[in-house]
This record gives C-alpha cells, structure tokens and sequence, in this order.
C-alpha cells in the first residue's frame, strides 16, 4: 500500500526526463522485475487502434487508468511499448524520497513528482505542458490512492478533469497552427491470480490465524476463513479505539470507526467539514496538518500529536479500502487473495508479491477534453464519463475471473 505518512521535510518538484534512450533501455528490465517482484508473468493488451490514430494525428493524451497495485505503473509500460512510445507518468512525491535509485529509475522512465499536501503547481503546470504539447502520453491515475481492490473504484478526483481541461484550453488557442486535441483515456488494468489459491490462501491465513492466537482454521472453507479473520481484525481496531467490539453489519462498523478516527481532527482542522469520500477527507486533513510539521519549529509534545491525527487518518483510508461484502458477494479467486493480501498487508505493513498472475489492459473509448466545465451539470461530466467507462470496462474484464471451487483442502 503506498504509504499516507510522508516524511517531514520540504518537497521540491521533481521534473521527468525527457529522453528516449533510458525508457528502452529500462523497459528491457520492466518483464523480468514484474516477474520477481510482483509475480506477475505476462501481460495481454486489447486493441489500441483508436489510440494509435489519435497518436499519430499528434493529440495529446491524458491515460486515465484505475489503481489497484503498486505494479500498475509497470504493467503500463507493455502499453507503452505497444505504441512505440513512452509515458511520462504523474507520481506521489513520497516515491522519490526513498532510496536515491529509486528516484533515478523513476525520473529515467518519465516519471515526475506531484505533491498532494498542497497545491503543487509545478506539477500541474509539467503535466499540461506535456499534453498541450503532446510529447508523450501522460498517465495519471484518477483515483489518487490505491484501491487494493480490483473489482473496487474509488471516487475520481478533479484534478484530472481540471488538467485535461487547462491543457485544452491551451490547444484551443493554438488550433489555428496545430489543430491539436485533448482526449482522457480510460483504462483498465486487472490482475488474474493463475495459481494453486487454496495452497497459497491457506499458507497465508494460517499465518495470520497464529498471530491472534487461533488454531489454524483449516477445516472451514475458504471463504467462512476469510470473514472470521477479517471480523476479529475489526474487532481487535474496535477494542483498542472504541473499548468494545461493535454490534451492526460491516459497513455500519467500519464507517463508525472511520468516523471515530477522523471528525477530532476534521471537528479542530477543518471546522467539521467533510468532503466526500474518506480519501477526500484524509487528503484534507493532511493539508491541514502538514505544513507547519515540514517547517520544524513546533513543540515536540505537538508534533508528536498531529502524528498522532496523520496516524489515526492512514487507519482510517486503510479501513475504507475493504468494500462491503466484497467476498461474500461474488467469492471468485481474485477478490478472496486480495482480501488476504490486504490483511496480510495490514498485519505486517508490507504488500504482498505472489503470484503467477496475468495482468489483462483494455482501453476505452478517448473522451475529448473541452476547454470549460458546463458548471450546470451536478457533477463534472468528463468525471461522470470518466468513471463510467471505468466500472464498465472493469467489468467486461472481469470474465478472466474463476469463480472460487473448495477443493478437499479448502472445503
């Protein structure tokens, strides 16, 4: 899961590299780090000929993609080589402040930084540069955080509307010379788990199970496994912030305990306010919080606090993460991994590398960026679009999914 916590020092944008030689000669080495980091062994792409014209007609092309794993950026680049082209891609600003190779590699490949504590108009003004100019498609992933969850879209964020927007306010007045568009392309990435799962669940719960103490549940199937742990991990979050184990179903508890986490701090940093979902209302609350914490000079015992407040706030997006029935509802072998995975995740603060997985990409149809907003409409149509296309190829995709079987070890 990519980290909430960001470290406490100055952010300073980190332009991409606009070179052609070190994208083809990372992309070499994209395969083989899929394989041994993620398990991921090959990835299929559906057609891209309306891409490719658009492409070739010079348009700029803002690639909207969901977010479900670290690896999506990755598994992107087989689209990139598909189109002879590559991508500059939009990332969180926390991924260049680790190690220095990591930063590298990230700047070779065409990525920049975009820092969501703040406005950060650098990356703003990078990106729409990059589409007004159509240098290369530009990959931004709308929702803004990871779902973990691949049957799962989180709510879309507007600044991606708004750059498709800025950037075709920009053709527009040089359409007399370029004739040059804007178009938002959605796609879909999913992850397709080709493995033994009841083997793999197992070893994984089993694990887990230990750490609360419980005899391996070994005997139960697999799906009655997955929802007891996952109700004695509420639970256990439920006894350490809420001093009981709350009645209700699922959803009624977890949105009691991300309300718990979050209003203290929305009540004093935002005056009560609330703004759609919970990654919304985190993002606010880091906005809030931050900037006087990256200025160093508060009291220690302060300090310590508003860690406190971004602690309980990373809960609170990790907790909004886990969809409602997610497993009950349709038990494939996808949704019952992720699901463990994410446990597991949560457990140990590291994700999950297991494989083989097939990662599937299907494209949709390019949505033309207007230059202005019709501020009539109740929500942003080219959001509305947006997200339609998405759930409607997320969809389509999920006929890759295998229905969970109990095998004799799973029954």
């Amino acid at each position: 899961m990519t980290p909430l916590l960001p470290t406490d020092s100055r952010y300073q944008f980190v332009p991409p590299h606009t070179g052609s030689l070190w994208p083809r000669v990372l992309s070499c080495l994209v395969p083989m780090h899929l394989r041994r980091s993620f398990g991921v062994q090959r990835v299929d792409i559906g057609s891209v000929e309306k891409l490719r014209a658009l492409q070739q007609a010079g348009h700029g092309l803002l690639m909207a993609p969901n977010h479900c794993r670290m690896s999506d950026a990755l598994v992107l680049n087989f689209l990139s080589a598909k189109l002879g082209q590559p991508f500059h891609v939009m990332a969180s600003s926390h991924l260049f402040r680790g190690s220095r190779l990591q930063s590298f590699m990230l700047r070779r490949m065409g990525a920049f930084s975009i820092y969501r504590e703040g406005i950060d108009r650098a990356a703003v003004e990078q990106a729409v540069e990059i589409l007004s100019s159509a240098s290369r498609p530009l990959v931004i992933f709308p929702e803004g955080a990871l779902s973990q969850a691949n049957d799962s879209l989180n709510a879309l964020q507007e600044g991606v509307s708004f750059i498709a927007r800025t950037a075709a306010a920009r053709c527009r007045r040089q359409q007399e010379s370029t004739g040059r568009q804007v178009f938002v392309v959605p796609v879909a990435i999913r992850y397709v788990f080709e493995g033994d799962i009841d083997k793999t669940a197992d070893s994984l719960l089993r694990s887990i199970e230990q750490r609360l103490s419980w005899k391996p549940l070994s005997g139960l199937p697999l799906t009655e496994r997955v929802v007891r742990v996952g109700g004695a991990l509420l639970a256990l979050k439920e006894l350490e912030y809420l001093g009981a184990a709350q009645a209700g179903n699922l959803e009624q508890r977890l949105q009691r305990l991300i309300d718990h986490l979050l209003v203290p701090a929305e009540e004093q940093w935002l005056k009560g306010a609330r703004t759609g979902s919970v990654i919304a209302r985190v993002r606010d609350l880091r906005r809030a919080i931050l900037p006087d914490m990256i200025e160093g000079q508060l009291p220690t015992a302060e300090q310590e606090r508003r860690w406190a407040q971004l602690k309980h706030a990373e809960l609170a997006q990790s907790l909004s993460l886990y969809p409602p029935d997610y497993v009950a509802s349709n038990p494939t072998v996808d949704r019952i991994l992720e699901t463990i995975e994410r446990f597991d995740e949560h457990l140990n603060g590291t994700e999950s590398r297991i494989g083989p997985r097939r990662a599937v990409i299907e494209v949709g149809e390019p949505i033309a960026a207007s230059a202005t907003r019709d501020r009539h409409a109740e929500t942003d149509p080219l959001l509305a679009s947006l997200e339609l296309q998405l759930r409607s190829l997320l969809l389509q995709t999920s006929v890759h999914c295998r229905r969970y079987q109990a095998s004799a070890l799973g029954a």
